[in-house]
């Protein structure tokens, strides 16, 4: 009982977290739009002489623009006991108003608020993924005790007990098969395109597909030890843990306040004494510190050169989803890809169709395809498209079918019985030779092969494999070509997995991953190469996607994957990764020119404050000059191709 409250607790946290998330990115913009507006306004109406109306406005625009920053600067000290950057932000523009500058001060409160509320969208994604990978897992299952079923909550579920789970049903919880057999639809997990055939005695996953076959399965883990949230925490724990870069901020933030708010209060006292200025000379002096030591143009250095960057990477099909992992992507060093609809099309197609000498082709595919449009498993799908794209003359229908669970399809046509299935259901078939060779080289290239019998003689072979993209190798050769190592993360076999890999042209591969298999190799690559992105698009990739410094998800993949990402490929256009890599180096350089140049400006203006050689109406001019410049010089990635 315990366990249900605890999920479903955690369900109505995630719902009311993501819906405040919204609503706070939806105030913030709104606060900081308003404020613009107040301060044109003001500027108007300033010109105009209309002092105290203006003054006004000016007032309006520090409220609104200012509180939500003020307050969660205040928070923050007294949580962490630090100053911060939101203090210095707000004391500078209060300072500028109390020297009669109220447009530099509400200036200076808009832009920090334009960019607070840029930032809270940016960021916030944490819970939403979550959310959409708790919708997969279903709530009920049908328990089944002495012959009597019952639906009960999958929280109420213990170890040994009895479910029954239906054809198109979700797996509830982990378990083991004890009755039936069926079809299960793996991707969720493993990222196996192609559904395992399951029976008594094998283990299945919570969050897979039951396809076909009415099956009786005996719990084996409780529903929060299932590897499905095992997902869930894994994401969680991932996105939880800061980057060094984002580390090394928060401590020089708090450096930088506290030198300069050490440095005003001095200047407001100790060049009275010992300088002998006046005490409106020294006043006024402290809060032209306070002005053109406040870190805009610091901040602007990044932030729109970030915002120009993501623009012009939308433009072109790739979306990120903040700028730190815009900056993240020039530092990857290695890149891991899941197989299965990443650089594979995530459909099994027919590759090859071989038949024995003395039959005739269209003849065999024609009754292949007939008897394989009865069933609704990927393969058959699969071979009866193919021969819809090969035949122009209709289907047959048989004249009896027998469907044998896991391992094919009994049929008779024309009088003469076919079997269609595994090698072991067309074990007693006559195999020649040659057909032998064609088999072990078609499976050396890691594809699944589907048998045809006629009688008690082979007739043919359908071969079928989820075939690689084509722009998968144009792809994987950029990213070689400039010096980034590539592997390849796979549920499949090693033999399909090295198939895959060597026509993919990556340097690596790894089979018959997990998704926690995923994030330990994931880890170890962090541990060889310092930074590693992830590529992916399925349930089964987003705790990998989220472990890897940059995760990066198929425009076509699933929910989850988009939300757990870091960077989305719209189109799943895998060249666009090394473009976005290229775009990466522009802006890291761009954002280099911009903070050397910002902090040598405020550098020669707090230098020439200390000498009275700048007033209050030159640092402003100074600081906020600077600010455009570098905001003009970052609005040049825009146009960078």
């Amino acid at each position: 009982m315990e366990t249900k409250v605890q999920v479903l607790e955690s369900k109505e946290i995630i719902s009311q977290e993501s819906l405040w998330e919204k609503a706070k990115i939806n105030l913030e913009l709104i606060a900081a739009i308003v404020c613009g507006l107040f301060i044109l306004l003001g500027w108007l109406l300033d010109r105009n002489e209309s002092g105290t109306l203006s003054m006004i406005l000016y007032i309006a625009a520090f409220i609104i623009g200012g509180f939500a920053k003020a307050k969660e600067g205040i928070e923050a000290t007294i949580e962490n006991k630090e100053l911060n950057v939101e203090m210095l932000m707000i004391l500078a523009a209060i300072g500028s108003a109390i020297i009669g500058y109220w447009t530099e001060g509400a200036i200076l409160i808009f832009i920090f608020a334009l960019s607070g509320a840029l930032e809270t969208y940016t960021m916030n994604k944490s819970h939403k993924e979550i959310s959409s990978l708790m919708e997969l897992q279903p709530e009920e299952a049908l328990r089944v005790t002495n012959g009597r079923e019952e639906r009960v909550s999958v929280a109420e579920l213990n170890i040994g007990d009895h479910i029954l789970i239906k054809p198109g049903e979700r797996v509830p919880s982990d378990g083991k098969i004890l009755k039936g057999i069926t079809t299960i639809d793996e991707a969720a997990i493993t990222g196996e395109s192609i559904p395992v055939t399951k029976q008594s005695q094998d283990d299945i996953f919570a969050g897979t597909v039951n396809l076909n076959g009415s099956i009786t399965v005996e719990i084996t883990k409780p529903a929060n030890e299932t590897l499905f949230q095992k997902i869930i925490e894994l994401v969680q724990s991932a996105q939880s843990e800061k980057s060094p870069s984002q580390l090394f901020i928060e401590r020089f933030e708090g450096n930088y306040v506290k030198i300069v708010l050490a440095t005003v209060l001095l200047m407001m006292f100790l060049p009275h004494f010992l300088l002998g200025w006046s005490w409106n000379e020294t006043f006024y002096r402290a809060m032209v510190l306070l002005v053109v030591a406040s870190p805009c143009a610091l901040v602007s250095s990044i932030m729109p050169a970030t915002l120009a960057a993501i623009s012009n990477g939308a433009r072109h099909g790739i979306l990120f989803k903040g700028g730190i992992h815009l900056e993240n992507l020039n530092h990857i060093k290695a890149i891991a890809f899941d197989k299965t609809g990443t650089l594979t099309k995530g459909k099994p197609e027919v590759t090859d169709f071989v038949i024995n000498k003395g039959l005739d082709e269209k003849e065999v595919l024609l009754i292949a395809a007939s008897i394989e449009s009865h069933s609704n498993h990927p393969l058959a799908s699969a071979i009866v498209k193919y021969a819809k794209e090969k035949l122009t003359l209709d289907l047959l229908h048989p004249d009896g079918i027998e469907d044998v669970p896991g391992w094919g399809v009994k049929a008779v046509i024309h009088s003469e019985e076919w079997k269609i299935g595994k090698a072991g259901f067309v074990e007693d078939a006559t195999i020649n030779q040659d057909m032998e060779q064609t088999i072990k080289k078609l499976e050396s290239e890691g594809k699944t092969i589907v048998y045809v019998q006629k009688g008690n003689k082979l007739a043919g072979i359908i071969a079928l494999k989820d075939n690689v993209r084509e722009e998968t190798k144009k792809a994987i050769d950029q990213l070689k070509a400039q010096g980034i190592y590539t592997i390849m993360l796979t549920g499949d076999s090693s033999s399909t997995a090295q198939a895959i890999s060597a026509e993919c042209h990556v340097d690596e591969y790894i089979a018959e991953c997990l998704p926690e298999n995923k994030v330990e190799h994931v880890k170890k690559l962090k541990e060889k190469y310092g930074n590693v992105a992830m590529v992916g698009d399925g349930i089964n990739d987003a705790p990998a996607l989220a472990t890897a410094n940059v995760g990066i998800a198929m425009g076509g993949g699933t929910d989850v994957a988009l939300e757990t990402a870091d960077i989305v490929l719209m189109k799943n256009d895998l060249p666009r990764i090394s473009e976005a890599i290229r775009l990466s180096q522009r802006m890291n350089k761009i954002v280099k020119q911009n903070v050397i140049f910002s902090i040598s400006v405020i550098m020669l203006l707090i230098s020439s404050n200390f000498l009275q050689a700048v007033n209050l109406p030159l640092g402003v001019i100074g600081h906020e000059g600077s600010t455009i410049l570098v905001i003009l010089n970052g609005l040049r990635l825009l146009r960078f191709k």
